[in-house]
């Protein structure tokens, strides 16, 4: 039997809307698991933001870790394998580029934060330039004892996993795709903002860092065709994964332009996840 990979998103694809996982889609990967199909998360989140998210719900330790082998973190610039957390793959911006991109930033008025390098995600400076951005203060409040204000234009000397960039009240895709060609030498994704559900996070990696590309090195690795990968989504971060798998599917709470491109399932809040697999056929309809 040809091996098998199936990937989901985490924050509103598998994660309902009030932070927990369904008992069906837990049993839908457990299910996947044992006719040994491999399962994996390709999440937005740094693999420390994950684990806490796994640990709020109680699936971090003991029995009760979720059903998956692989986490593709921070939007494809790590994965890992799980649990265990050992990280298998990893890209950072050098430390010469930081620069480009944040003076680009500065001059538009941007608000942003730089992450370090994995394993040090966690860690970030960051740069107000004073506008109303209450998405950006509400990150600043999560993880605000791993955050320093960048205060040196030269103290980010160091490489970087990524420069997150944060638009209140989101951004039209046409000023989206203005950024990405401006700053065209880097992988720039767009995310619609977990936490308000409407700001624009602009995310600037390193130009080899996508979901799609870190799923492309875990297949070569483990011997699966990629026509042989199912991935379900929700936002515009997932849309290069989707395309590039076998079958991509959105959750129905995903933006209306992804759902005119590809098939459609249940929302994140009505077992999604699930309903993917049973599309694709890797699961018989109950």
């Amino acid at each position: 039997m040809e091996k098998k990979l199936f990937i989901t998103d985490f924050d509103r694809t598998l994660l309902t809307d009030d932070k927990t996982i369904s008992h069906e889609d837990i049993k839908t990967l457990e299910v996947l698991r044992q006719r040994k199909i491999v399962t994996a998360i390709a999440t937005g989140r740094s693999a420390y933001s994950f684990e806490k998210a796994l640990k709020d719900i109680g699936m971090a330790d003991g029995d009760n870790f979720l059903p998956v082998d692989y986490v593709i973190f921070s939007t494809g610039a790590g994965i890992m394998e799980f649990p265990g957390g050992r990280v298998i793959f990893q890209k950072a911006v050098p430390s010469s580029d930081i620069g480009k991109i944040t003076n680009y930033l500065d001059l538009r008025r941007v608000d942003y934060m730089v992450h370090k390098a994995i394993p040090d995600t966690r860690y970030f400076l960051y740069k107000s330039h004073g506008n109303h951005n209450p998405d950006f203060q509400t990150r600043l409040a999560l993880y605000k004892e791993y955050a320093l204000p960048l205060k040196d234009e030269h103290a980010h000397c160091d490489s970087a996993t990524e420069v997150l960039a944060i638009i209140p009240g989101g951004a039209d895709l046409d000023a989206i795709e203005t950024i990405k060609k401006d700053l065209s030498g880097f992988s720039v994704i767009h995310a619609t903002s977990p936490l308000d559900h409407l700001s624009s996070w602009i995310e600037v990696f390193h130009k080899d860092v996508s979901k799609a590309r870190a799923a492309s090195w875990l297949v070569k690795r483990l011997g699966i065709n990629r026509q042989n990968v199912i991935s379900v989504g929700n936002d515009y971060n997932d849309q290069d994964l989707l395309a590039w798998s076998g079958k991509g599917f959105v959750v129905e709470n995903a933006p209306a332009p992804l759902r005119q491109i590809f098939k459609t399932v249940s929302s994140n809040n009505r077992c999604g996840v699930s309903r993917a697999v049973k599309e694709s056929g890797w699961i018989s309809e109950s």
